[in-house]
């Protein structure tokens, strides 16, 4: 259930207007969900995720609707599922659970900014062109990787807290 909850916050987080730029629950919620569901219900969060790529362009942006322009970032979305699934299903460590969203976020910033100054007309086609896109998208960069690892950090240490507080009230009480 927590898995499904932290979709929806996802979601939320994407279309209720806040001032921070893309400081969002989608890479922690992409990942939570590929380690406590099953690969199957992937399906789930990848189409929770287009719906907002499509609500956000056509009706809050009223921007035409290019389904090539999405591609790369609705491969993105199950690619971190499976990323969920691959680092934080059987083990979950400190490590693991700081190295899936560096990576999910630093594997968005690459690809996505890489497909932009392909596409772009903004950006010349050359290395300054190339570095001038990624410059231009470090402030994003930098919400999305401090709100995947706040929010993978809590999805996954809030409950091993609480475990161990209940386990820490247990050994008092019977000490007592």
């Amino acid at each position: 259930m927590a898995a499904y909850l932290l979709i929806v916050l996802a979601v939320l987080s994407r279309v209720i207007p806040h001032p921070w730029m893309n400081f969002t629950a989608v890479g922690a919620g992409l990942l939570y969900f590929g380690a406590r569901r099953p690969l199957r219900e992937m399906v789930v969060p990848v189409l929770a995720l287009i719906g907002t790529d499509c609500y956000l362009t056509m009706a809050f942006y009223h921007y035409p609707f290019h389904t090539s322009a999405y591609l790369v970032t609705w491969a993105w979305y199950a690619a971190i599922v499976v990323l969920g699934r691959i680092l934080l299903s059987r083990q979950v460590t400190v490590t693991r659970v700081l190295a899936a969203p560096v990576l999910a976020s630093t594997s968005f910033f690459l690809i996505s900014n890489y497909a932009v100054w392909i596409g772009s007309l903004m950006y010349p086609h050359n290395l300054a062109g190339l570095t001038a896109c990624y410059a231009a998208a470090m402030p994003f960069y930098r919400n999305d990787l401090l709100s995947t690892t706040l929010l993978t950090g809590l999805a996954f240490g809030l409950p091993v807290a609480a475990r161990r507080l209940a386990e820490s009230r247990t050994h008092a009480k019977l000490a007592a």
